[in-house]
This record gives C-alpha cells, structure tokens and sequence, in this order.
C-alpha cells in the first residue's frame, strides 16, 4: 500500500519534571530531507532523531520541532535549611549591632553558596524520553501518510479503470477504422482515373494503413496499467517508479494521438493524457 509525503504527527507528553512535545510536518519532495529544530538543552539528540526518522521514512520533506518545557514546581528548587537558619542568626546578629541596617533581600540570599539544592534530572532520563515520545510521534505521522496513501491509490485505481475502458474501445473499433481507412484511400486512386502498378498500389496501401495501426501502442497502454496495478500493491517507495509509469503512459497516448486518422480516436487520445495527468499530479506526492 503506497504512503503520501504529507503527513502532520504531534506528540505530548507531562512528565513529573516536565513537558515533552513533539511536532512532525511532512511534504512531498524527491528526497528525504529533514529539518529539525530540538531545546538547546537536547541539542545533542539530532544525531539520533535523524537515524530513527530515517529508519520509518524515505521521502518527504520533513520539519521536527521538540518543545521542552521543565516543571516549575515548588519542589524543583530545594533549599539547606540548616544554612538558612546559619544566615537568618548571623543576621540578625548584625540587626543588634547596627539597627539601622536594610533587611536581607530574599533572592540575594538564594544566590549565595550553599543555599539552594536544585533537584537536577539526570540527561539520560530526559534523552530517553524524548526518544521514547518520538517514536511514538513518528509512528502518528507514518500512520496520516498511510491513510492518505490509501486515498491517492483508489484515485489513481479510478483513473487506471477509465483508461482501460478507453483502450478497449479503441480496440474494439481498430479493425473497422483500418478497413475503412483502406477503402478511403483506393477510392482516392480510382478517381485519379491514371493506370497504376496493382501490387505496387496495394504495396502504398498498405504502407499507410500500417502507420495508421496503434494496435502496439494499445498493448503498451494495456501493459502499463498492468504495471502502475502490481506497483500499488508493493510494500516500499513507489513514488519513483510510478512517476517513470506515468511518463511511459503519456508517451503511447501522445504517440496514439500522432497516428489518429479519425476523429474518435483523436479524443481517445486526448481523454488519455487528461487521465495520466489526473493521475501523474497525485504520484507526485506518493513516497
């Protein structure tokens, strides 16, 4: 089952010291290139974002966001309660001495040594779970592209059924056009009213009514629905191939409309290429 590039996962998840939120946006381009944004904290991570993104995804510009917000509770800042009690006695010591003296300011006693004990989270819990939350974000984004692969397959399976029905009407119809096209071009001869080579004539007849024959070009379409059909059903990016397909379609039904001699197999043609069209603008965005 083939997958879209466009794809969109977010992934949030609280934790007792803080809050992890990841956020991937897909789109289609030819190669997998990746642009990822991680907190200055985790900066060390990208190597490893890369090679598991890499792993789950093969095309498709990507964009990967980590927002990191630490938990800002009462108990993530501890303090030595002990030394606080050392400079509440020494200041009021100094009170005694000198009345007049301002009150200590709070924050300025928080930054002296000793005070605070920050609770610091160890980086390989924090660096674990971060792995741990994008993996499940990815497997979200893997998930929308699947979908919408899914989508962009019934589309082009609808296209591929309205094309074999063109093919096999101007199947149907050749041999009709081939003999009246032959009888056309003799009754153009004999009122020429001029002697000619029968097995010479015959010879030109037939030339122009071979060059007129798409019978090939028939076959080829057929073979090509078959292929883009087998190719839906494969595991792995398709969205090169399917592209080559499209290309390989276009080309017969440019070369059926370059051997048209009727009018009805002009518009086969012309339906043709609006069809592959169709179909070829929806590849564009299969991985």
């Amino acid at each position: 089952m083939p997958s879209s590039m466009t794809g969109f996962a977010r992934s949030e998840h609280q934790y007792p010291w803080g809050t992890l939120i990841w956020e991937l946006r897909s789109v289609n381009h030819r190669y997998l290139e990746m642009h990822i944004r991680l907190p200055e904290s985790l900066r060390d991570l990208e190597t490893a974002v890369r090679e598991r993104s890499r792993q789950r995804l093969q095309r498709g510009k990507l964009e990967i966001t980590l927002h990191y917000q630490p938990e800002q509770s009462e108990e993530s800042i501890g303090l030595d309660e002990q030394r606080l009690g050392q400079i509440a006695a020494a200041c009021a010591r100094i009170r005694q001495h000198m009345p007049d003296a301002a009150a200590a300011d709070p924050l300025e006693i928080l930054r002296w040594p000793g005070v605070q004990q920050v609770n610091t989270l160890p980086p390989e819990t924090l660096h674990s779970a971060a792995l741990t939350d994008l993996d499940k974000a990815l497997t979200q984004l893997t998930a929308h592209r699947q979908r919408e692969g899914k989508e962009l397959s019934g589309f082009i399976e609808q296209r591929l059924v309205t094309i074999a029905a063109e093919v096999q009407q101007v199947r149907q119809r050749l041999p009709d056009i081939l003999t009246a096209q032959r009888q056309k071009l003799q009754e153009k001869i004999a009122n020429l009213q001029v002697e000619l080579d029968p097995e010479r004539l015959e010879q030109e007849v037939a030339l122009i009514v071979h060059k007129a024959d798409v019978d090939e070009e028939l076959d080829r379409l057929g073979a090509h629905i078959a292929e883009v059909r087998h190719t839906l059903k494969q595991s792995q990016a398709i969205g090169r191939r399917l592209d080559f397909l499209m290309q390989e379609l276009n080309r017969e039904a440019n070369t059926l409309s370059s051997k048209a001699i009727v009018a009805e197999t002009t518009q086969a043609a012309v339906n043709l290429k609006v069809l592959i069209e169709q179909m070829r603008e929806q590849v564009q965005n299969i991985e």
